[in-house]
């Protein structure tokens, strides 16, 4: 209690006559640094992943080819989830004597529970935003049906057996998928009126979703439940998996976020271990006189310790404060940037911002705080005598133990947080050689310049361990701050080019060998220009190594929904654009029964080169070589596949041909032709 009384009382001294201000000023701004992108990037992170959930029309989404039992949605009832559902379907339109394959997708009541449809009353009319969807009896369609039809709105079109009015134009619908029912003409109806169409019958091929919003911690329960109920047709839809081009865009800004997090760790850690060291040095002669009036080494390590601590508390609260301030401020200034609806800041960001003030703190003071236990008495009457100085190896490592804590704790992620700690180490050690290599050169040259010049230099050479880590702390600062700059750059860059303007906006599936001249034909006389022609074989996957791949494949992964469902297999003798080999090697001029597996798909199914995969395609069995791995861009708007062949492997199997083309808005029409 003793101790504890004399540090508040040297602590207070000490700040009064402005000891402690430079390593005060270092935490405050540390801390306000570190608890503003604490806050805002939970709240941003938080805002986007609530944002994103309304690209899949709820925060929890069941997606099942059969309506789910009656427990599924008591379950839910119980848990306070709010639940609608929806269902995808094709079907013929007929009217005016003209028949059009469209996408059918019925909503029940309360779609959508997360996000906003748009929709209009005439071709050019103002967009409304509404948050259901249409009444029984009625029906919102894409303007294409209109034009194909010979359809206005108020006339009514047969769904099967049922008549429904054209009400609205359909502009926009946050959960549109890049499946077969999205890309045709879309008419959305409610889900009343799917009985007296009489299309769903038993075996009719249908897609239904569940959504579901509700508390975090229900969403959670429920998750757990559906879990164990689900069956191989079963799923529960992942932003990331679902909507790539979405779970993508957030994946980059949650790496920047974290990686902004990282940069001011480095740079206050570096604040921070400039200022202590020096604090510890002014510091020689009160230990040299604490020595000589009977204290012991561990006592003043514990008095200056529980100073530090002390001054980094107070520090620490004030810097947490002004990161709140700092993070408000700079909402304020992104609000147009911004989505109009903010998640609320969570307490624990600001907790964490205080934790890691002490954590860097006590990482970078304590290794000098120990030199203070071995100053000598007698430096009291030698000035020059310092206490012996504490092992680098020991200094070192502790502050890059605690960098290395922190940024785990940022990032979550232990292989980046191993490989940036040992980059940062090797080029510490680099810069520190070239540093000292640098000063020698200085020391040789100072004889051969004017006396001015030759005293700035002499004072660099004086010290070269002080000189060093300053030079050391700036160069790593400026590196920080061109690292974020960077970074951030490439980043947006990545969003510009991520969708070029020219992006496919169209599909064509099904085509048919004689149909491919007159395809391409109409391509060239409307002036459109496409992707390649890709050949599709209906496919399944059914051996791994002669091992039925259902022993393989783990529970609820991408590579059970694979092996589950026929695939589109194709083959050619290019790497198709967007497809990146990153191990084997393409099978170009190769020989027949060779294949190139999607990257993700072959982890997820431990599939590995020259492994011998079994295929089956009607009645008939193929064995093929895995001869490449590809990274496959899927959000490209062009054909991909899990599996491309070589030339000659599927050649004896019936096929179609699919590609995507961009056409112009005001050319929309010209489909219709």
């Amino acid at each position: 209690m003793k101790l504890f009384l004399l540090a508040c009382r040297l602590l207070r001294r000490e700040g009064r006559s402005g000891e402690l201000t430079l390593l005060s000023f270092a935490l405050i701004i540390a801390v306000t640094s570190a608890t503003t992108i604490s806050l805002f990037s939970d709240r941003l992170e938080t805002t986007m992943v609530s944002q994103a959930g309304q690209f899949l029309a709820g925060d929890l989404v069941v997606t099942s080819p059969t309506t789910l039992t009656s427990d599924w949605l008591s379950v839910a009832n119980t848990l306070a989830l709010k639940q609608t559902m929806t269902a995808e379907f094709s079907s013929v339109l007929m009217e005016n004597d003209g028949f059009l394959l469209a996408g059918i997708k019925a909503v029940s009541d309360h779609y959508p529970l997360r996000g906003s449809l748009k929709i209009t009353g005439n071709h050019f009319g103002q967009e409304e935003t509404v948050t259901h969807g249409p009444k029984p009896g009625q029906a919102w369609i894409d303007k294409r049906i209109l034009s194909a039809l010979n359809l206005t709105l108020g006339q009514t079109v047969s769904v099967g057996e049922k008549k429904l009015m054209l009400s609205k134009i359909i502009t926009y619908e946050p959960d549109k998928r890049g499946n077969l029912y999205s890309l045709s003409p879309r008419l959305m109806m409610h889900t009343q009126d799917i009985p007296e169409t009489g299309i769903l019958k038993p075996g009719s091929h249908v897609h239904y979703y569940y959504q579901f919003t509700g508390q975090d911690s229900a969403l959670k329960s429920f998750k757990q439940f559906s879990k164990k109920r689900l069956n191989p047709s079963q799923r529960i839809m992942d932003i990331h998996v679902d909507r790539p081009e979405i779970g993508t865009a957030l994946d980059r800004v949650q790496k920047y976020l974290r990686l902004s997090s990282v940069i001011i760790i480095l740079i206050a850690g570096v604040a921070i271990a400039i200022t202590t060291r020096r604090y510890s040095e002014r510091h020689f002669n009160s230990a040299a006189i604490l020595r000589c009036l009977g204290c012991t080494q561990a006592q003043i390590v514990k008095l200056f310790i529980t100073q530090l601590v002390l001054l980094g508390f107070l520090a620490s609260l004030l810097g947490c404060l002004l990161g709140w301030v700092s993070h408000a401020g700079l909402f304020a200034l992104l609000k147009n940037l911004l989505p109009d609806t903010l998640a609320s800041a969570n307490p624990l960001a600001i907790f964490f911002g205080l934790i890691t003030g002490m954590v860097i703190l006590l990482g970078f003071a304590l290794p000098p705080l120990l030199q203070l236990k071995k100053v000598s008495p007698l430096r009291i009457l030698r000035r020059e005598l310092d206490p012996i100085p504490s092992q680098s190896g020991l200094v070192y490592g502790m502050a890059l133990l605690v960098i290395s804590g922190l940024i785990y704790s940022f990032t979550l992620d232990i292989k980046f947080t191993l490989l940036l700690t040992l980059i940062a180490s090797l080029g510490i050690a680099l810069l520190m050689g070239l540093i000292y290599v640098l000063l020698t050169v200085i020391k040789k040259l100072e004889s051969h310049v004017n006396l001015n010049i030759r005293f700035a230099l002499l004072s660099l050479v004086k010290n070269k361990k002080n000189t060093a880590a300053q030079i050391l702390a700036f160069s790593l600062t400026l590196m920080a701050m061109l690292l974020s700059f960077s970074v951030h750059q490439n980043l947006l860059n990545d969003w510009q080019t991520q969708l070029p303007k020219t992006t496919p906006n169209h599909f064509v599936l099904n085509l048919f060998e004689h149909q491919r001249d007159d395809f391409q034909t109409d391509l060239t006389t409307h002036n459109i220009s496409s992707q390649a022609l890709f050949p599709i074989v209906r496919g399944r996957l059914i051996k791994i190594n002669n091992q039925a791949v259902q022993k393989i494949v783990s529970k609820d992964s991408q590579g059970e929904r694979a092996i589950h469902r026929d695939l589109s297999l194709t083959w050619s003798e290019q790497l198709p654009d967007g497809n990146l080999i990153t191990a084997g090697n393409w099978h170009k001029n190769s020989h027949p029964y060779k294949v190139s597996i999607e990257q993700k798909l072959a982890t997820n199914l431990n599939i590995q080169l020259r492994d011998e995969l079994t295929f089956t395609i009607g009645h008939e069995n193929i064995n093929a070589t895995v001869t490449s791995i590809r990274q496959v861009n899927w959000d490209s708007m062009k054909p991909n596949f899990y599996f491309i062949f070589s030339p000659g492997s599927l050649t004896p199997f019936p096929k179609t041909f699919i590609t995507s083309f961009y056409l112009a808005p005001e050319n929309k029409n010209t489909l219709n032709t």
